[in-house]
């Protein structure tokens, strides 16, 4: 708590939480993992700014919040940008970290406001007070405040709006969220475009080279954005970014390689595990499937229910080179609801034949079965409704 000695300078509008040396210590090394000093920092003060803020949300107003997408991706953020998104409910918010003593306007990359799936409803300044072990949330506004009566600036990409055209009473945020109120929060922004698979290569290769000190700005923002919008080619760009080579990286994502060494430690972090195929359990193998390798699963919570996204090869010879994708309910005798979606595409987010399949009626599994050809190649699964926290991978088959 604050002494009597400190009250007189704290502003009674704003919201005040503290950091104790012990979270300083414990954040600090848990931002080590980054490509240069600059990054390391920028991961500091926003891994700070969420430990400090998530924890009072839930107790002061009970709202269930989440990082987003989710935590595990925060990493792959932080090294291009920054800035840390929470989702509550329907609504998104977006906290910018700054040690600036002058708190005289709200700077926020393009990256949160031109990238379509970040796009939050409400901005919030936050200043860290490392010496004061405090942060101090000054002032929120709206996409559409931003978007519409903010200053764009061409050097560093970021939107600016001044201290007075924001609100310092976050109180508003949540009971319009409690209370239903429908606010236009939002302002309508264009798609981004799809890359393909040769340009992001080589996009990565440039960008993930950790002697490119400042990434954001060597390319045009929609080609920038596109890589950071694509979970799986984010993820590449900050462990490329780690100096890790390639082939290491599509190693640690290569599905083959899991079944005959185990499961990699950062997929693990993405909640992949193996199965023994003869256990017993909810997603058990399938009566067509008759490798006696272990299964791939990764659980999804979806609509409040828990499913499990299973992989396994078709014959225990991997060089066959035919997966079964297959969605289960992860409670036995438990079914999957009509509506739902199993997706495969390319790397490139790329559709091709017999890639999707719905239920139409309610059914014990999903499942598709690609046959690929000698060459690796990169895959991404989606399902719908989507998982909670989801965001898109690369898996190598």
């Amino acid at each position: 708590m604050f002494t009597p000695d400190e009250l007189p300078r704290i502003d009674t509008r704003h919201l005040w939480l503290e950091i104790s040396e012990n979270d300083k210590t414990k954040n600090w090394q848990q931002s080590q993992d980054f490509s240069t000093s600059n990054r390391r920092w920028n991961a500091y003060l926003n891994r700070l700014t969420l430990n400090a803020f998530l924890p009072w949300l839930h107790s002061e107003h009970n709202i269930k919040a989440t990082p987003f997408p989710n935590l595990v991706t925060l990493p792959s953020i932080w090294e291009a940008v920054n800035g840390t998104s929470i989702s509550f409910g329907s609504k998104k918010l977006v906290l910018i970290p700054t040690e600036a003593t002058e708190l005289d306007e709200i700077r926020v990359p393009q990256e949160w406001l031109d990238i379509p799936s970040w796009v939050a409803d409400y901005y919030l300044g936050v200043q860290v007070n490392l010496e004061e072990n405090c942060i101090r949330i000054w002032g929120y506004t709206t996409h559409k405040q931003l978007k519409e009566k903010g200053n764009y600036d061409t050097n560093d990409r970021s939107y600016s709006l001044n201290a007075e055209d924001l609100i310092s009473n976050l109180n508003i945020i949540w009971l319009a969220s409690q209370l239903g109120v429908k606010e236009a929060t939002r302002a309508e922004i264009a798609p981004l475009p799809t890359l393909a698979i040769a340009q992001a290569e080589s996009l990565l290769q440039r960008l993930g080279n950790p002697k490119v000190i400042v990434t954001r700005t060597k390319v045009p923002f929609t080609t920038w954005g596109a890589i950071l919008e694509h979970g799986g080619w984010r993820q590449r760009l900050y462990e490329q970014r780690q100096g890790k080579q390639q082939a290491t990286i599509n190693n640690q994502w290569n599905v083959g390689e899991w079944l005959q060494n185990g499961v990699s430690e950062v997929a693990q972090k993405f909640g992949w595990v193996t199965v023994d195929s003869q256990a017993d359990f909810a997603g058990s193998r399938s009566a067509d499937v008759v490798s006696a390798l272990p299964i791939l699963v990764r659980r999804l919570m979806i609509a409040g229910e828990m499913y499990e996204l299973q992989i396994q090869p078709k014959s225990d010879n991997l060089a066959d080179r035919i997966w079964r994708f297959e969605l289960r309910n992860a409670t036995k005798a438990q079914l999957i609801p009509p509506g739902f979606k199993l997706r495969l595409l390319t790397a490139d987010l790329q559709p091709f034949a017999n890639n999707e399949v719905d239920a139409k009626k309610i059914v014990e599994r999903l499942y598709l079965e690609v046959a690929l050809g000698d060459e690796i190649e990169g895959l991404v699964w989606e399902v719908e409704p989507i998982p909670e926290g989801f965001e898109r991978e690369i898996l190598y088959v």
